[in-house]
């Protein structure tokens, strides 16, 4: 029994769009005949392509060498991701080997019409594309597609992924991905609401509901992210699941900023994530998804805050597991 049949979703398009390539020469769709593809639409800071990370990894040092390679399509969220200077490295971090084409146009996304990230179409020798899936799982099924059309059967691969690349715990999931920029901070509540491209104090209100989000100290709200102006500023959020993530970059490249996290007024202990110890304390750099969270025992709902020493931080989004 196959896993797709042999109705093809069209033909591999064309990849000018990319604007450079990391971990290899320019690709194409010719250059590519007789090898099995799997194209990965990704962008380094989204929680559900990095969670989908240590598959593609596995798929290609398993099929490697067998006629299938992984091509990465890096095409950005953030206005940061188009940036060479930080895609490089982050993906080197996260040790992707294969070839990414770096789509910071978004001309490769458009030539496959594609909507989400994480995204994956699969092509056979012949530059058909015979399987897509959107999103995270369906691990087993992506695999067997690879080895049907790569001509094996034989047992999966084995995967444990670590730190922020652990799967969600959906079942305790009740906080959604929230942005902070000024035109999508619908449940924003610091009194007085946001001001647009201004530097003013905030301040937390008396008491949060679950996934409302507040500041406090000087801030400057703008399209697409919050920057904090001076020391001591400070994030907080109401959540329920067990990993906060927060996507945020000192706005200096280069510089660090400390930061202390604590959870319900106190320090994380034991639920601290991969970016702070256990007394909460961390820095902030690179403009990148920190894991700032991992609960270690029951999830419940709780109040997470980040305090910075320094201004010159911008905060984009939480994302939640």
């Amino acid at each position: 029994m196959t896993v797709f049949g042999d109705v093809s979703q069209g033909s591999v398009p064309a990849l000018t769009g990319a604007t450079s390539w990391l971990n290899s020469q320019p690709l194409t769709p010719e250059g590519l005949r007789g090898q099995v593809v799997a194209f990965d639409f990704c962008t380094y800071t989204c929680i559900n392509w990095l969670r989908t990370v240590p598959y593609l990894r596995a798929w290609q040092e398993k099929y490697g060498g067998r006629g299938f390679t992984v091509v990465g399509v890096h095409t950005p969220e953030f206005p940061f991701e188009r940036e060479l200077q930080y895609i490089g490295p982050e993906l080197v971090r996260r040790g992707i080997e294969y070839p990414v084409a770096v789509d910071s146009d978004y001309g490769v996304w458009q030539a496959f019409d594609n909507h989400y990230w994480p995204a994956l179409y699969l092509a056979d020798g012949n530059g058909e594309i015979r399987f897509s899936h959107f999103g995270e799982g369906r691990y087993d099924e992506i695999e067997r597609a690879i080895q049907e059309l790569v001509g094996v059967d034989e047992d999966l691969v084995s995967v444990e992924p670590r730190g922020d690349e652990v799967s969600a715990a959906w079942e305790d999931v009740r906080s959604p991905e929230s942005y902070l920029g000024y035109e999508r901070a619908e449940t924003f509540v610091s009194p007085g609401g946001g001001a647009l491209n201004q530097k003013r104090a905030y301040e937390l209100p008396g008491e949060l509901r679950l996934n409302d989000w507040a500041l406090a100290g000087q801030w400057t709200m703008r399209p697409g992210r919050v920057d904090l102006d001076d020391a001591g500023g400070r994030i907080a959020f109401r959540f329920y699941a067990r990993d906060v993530n927060l996507i945020a970059g000192s706005l200096e490249p280069g510089r660090k900023v400390g930061f202390r996290v604590t959870i319900d007024g106190a320090e994380p202990g034991a639920s601290h994530g991969v970016e702070c110890d256990e007394q909460g304390a961390g820095t902030v750099g690179v403009p990148r998804m920190y894991q700032l969270v991992r609960a270690a025992g029951r999830v419940t709902e709780r109040t997470f805050e980040i305090e910075f020493d320094e201004g010159g931080i911008a905060a984009y989004c939480f994302t939640f597991g």
